[in-house]
């Protein structure tokens, strides 16, 4: 019984060890695989996990539920339950050009819209004289009421409205208004 016993115990002996090797088989190939997992956001020292709330999404102390950055400019002009519809208008880019930009190309000038100056804003007022006319205009909304229509646009660029004017069609019963545009970036993208 005893060579029974002796060999039982080598047999576990053995098991034992096989199995230890196994596993730390295993071990390493977790930390193949492990390694084999990582990329190039696993460069340099961890993230840090505190929680930053950002200043943008936290409340003020009033019961606003929008900031004033948030809501777009011209928006207190919508009025949903005025019946007077929406006169037809066109928006049309404007912008100078000289003989030595059309056929020596000396100013750099191009006809896509980056290279426009002016906007030109086209309104159709049917039966309506210029003293019905009431305008408004801010950097990126124009308002028009007349007693019969209501016009509430946003304008596709920033404007400076002190530099427009503003001419009435009585012929044509149409309203033209010219607005110079703002383009802080000019300086840089026209020389």
């Amino acid at each position: 019984m005893e060579s029974l016993g002796v060999s039982s115990a080598q047999h576990l002996q053995a098991l034992s060890a096989l199995l230890s090797t196994q596993q730390e088989e295993e071990e390493e190939c977790e930390n193949v695989t492990s390694s084999a997992r990582l990329g190039p956001g696993h460069i340099g020292p961890l993230p840090k996990k505190d929680k930053e709330v950002s200043t943008a999404y936290m409340k003020k102390d009033s019961k606003d539920i929008w900031s004033p950055e948030e809501v777009a400019e011209g928006s207190q002009y919508d009025d949903l339950s005025d019946p007077r519809p929406q006169p037809e208008y066109e928006v049309i880019l404007k912008q100078s050009v000289g003989t030595e930009d059309l056929f020596l190309g000396l100013n750099g000038k191009d006809p896509s819209s980056m290279c426009c100056e002016a906007m030109l804003v086209k309104i159709k007022l049917p039966e309506t004289k210029a003293t019905d006319v009431v305008l408004d205009v801010k950097e990126k909304f124009l308002d028009l009421r007349t007693p019969k229509y209501k016009l509430g646009l946003h304008l596709p660029h920033p404007t400076h409205s002190p530099g427009g004017k503003a001419q009435f069609f009585s012929e044509r019963e149409e309203l033209e208004v010219t607005l110079p545009m703002k383009r802080p970036m000019d300086f840089l993208i026209m020389q």
